[in-house]
């Protein structure tokens, strides 16, 4: 048992993280599709269950438990989240490390309560929901050839990030006196064309040049 404890002892150790979520046990499985998602959508991750959020050990009603999982993956994700499953004891106690890998069908959504489909990524420890600049440039970023038209407003948006780090759709929108939708189209344009980054920060997402490190 020393070994199998060791694996979980060192995950638990890091804390929860980008690619690391604690649960103490599932009974919603359109909430974990959430998560499910979003590292799907990001960096792929573990998903720890029957682990409190101080790490403490609880243990899992095995079967219960990846019913949930298993339903959460294929019910309530669009497309299927792969996942493998990989049980553990400690103490007497059993520990599921459900391992989600990066998907390669993205976006990835996930089903709510109210019947609506929402995609969703992971940065740092918590679950955002994406932006539709982000879900456009996942959708777009492999069919479509862009041919860059340097406009008007093409051009403020990169001097102005010539001269500041970054800025929000929202200031894009209303410095450039463009609408949202027409401000969409050049930053998903400029993504796939690997101009400029998304970020996101305080559930604010900013775009910078792909060059700028701040």
């Amino acid at each position: 048992m020393a070994r199998i404890s060791k694996h979980i002892a060192d995950l638990i150790s890091g804390g929860e993280s980008q690619t690391l979520d604690f649960k103490f046990e599932i009974s919603d499985a359109k909430k974990i599709a959430k998560t499910l998602v979003a590292f799907a959508n990001t960096n792929g991750g573990t998903l720890l269950v029957g682990v409190k959020d101080n790490g403490a050990i609880a243990g899992v009603r095995t079967d219960e438990e990846i019913f949930m999982v298993d339903s959460a993956a294929k019910m309530f994700s669009n497309p299927p989240v792969h996942y493998e499953v990989e049980p553990w004891y400690i103490d007497g106690k059993q520990i599921l490390e459900i391992i989600i890998l990066q998907g390669d069908k993205k976006p990835y959504f996930a089903q709510e309560k109210n019947g609506r489909w929402r995609s969703y990524v992971r940065v740092f420890d918590q679950n955002f929901l994406a932006n539709n600049v982000l879900v456009r440039y996942w959708k777009e970023k492999e069919i479509r050839n862009v041919e860059l038209k340097y406009t008007r407003e093409i051009e403020f948006l990169l001097e102005f990030l010539n001269d500041y780090p970054r800025i929000t759709i929202d200031e894009f929108c209303k410095r450039a006196e463009i609408s949202k939708k027409s401000a969409e189209n050049i930053l998903v344009d400029l993504l796939i064309l690997k101009i400029i980054e998304m970020k996101i920060n305080d559930n604010v997402f900013y775009y910078k040049l792909s060059n700028n490190e701040q």
